[in-house]
């Protein structure tokens, strides 16, 4: 079987701009990991189904192993390596680390984004909205109440956004 040819795409990722060719078939997800060893996005599932591979598009959470890398050409990928400024972190990211939300940290990045694209949504949402903006990423390891006290003490203390 004879492998897709590659097209020149151009997108902005991290705030950095990106001519890479890319297969047809191939993911955002390899192309972030693979390509530019931006390795903080998470393989998990390859279906969609557990969030760590979530970056953000345009400023919304889409799960980077279902999108293709052509679907990002001419937009804007966060990556969990794109938050941190000055190697300060984040508030969000910040916020996890202090509240103890961070175990084995593979759900992290995608946790973190998605919580990101909450707030800067919702700079002061209620807990449903919390536990209903997090609801497609599995953390395995925390039970969740460490992670929503975490976006809790972002958005509480005004942080959620950039």
């Amino acid at each position: 079987m004879k492998k897709p040819g590659k097209r020149l795409i151009s997108l902005q990722i991290n705030g950095m701009e990106y001519e890479v060719a890319v297969r047809s078939d191939r993911t955002l997800l390899e192309l972030l990991r693979e390509d530019l060893m931006l390795t903080g996005t998470k393989e998990g599932c390859d279906d969609g189904s557990c969030g760590s591979c979530t970056v953000l598009l345009d400023g919304s959470p889409v799960r980077s192993c279902l999108l293709l890398a052509v679907e990002a050409e001419n937009r804007e990928v966060t990556t969990i390596e794109g938050l941190a400024e000055n190697e300060k972190l984040h508030p969000i990211q910040q916020a996890f680390v202090d509240h103890g939300a961070i175990q084995c940290g593979y759900c992290s990045p995608g946790m973190i984004l998605t919580a990101k694209a909450l707030l800067d949504e919702n700079p002061a949402p209620s807990e449903q909205d919390i536990l209903h903006a997090i609801s497609g990423n599995f953390c395995r390891c925390t039970g969740y109440n460490k992670i929503v006290t975490a976006i809790r003490a972002a958005s509480r203390n005004g942080k959620g956004g950039d």
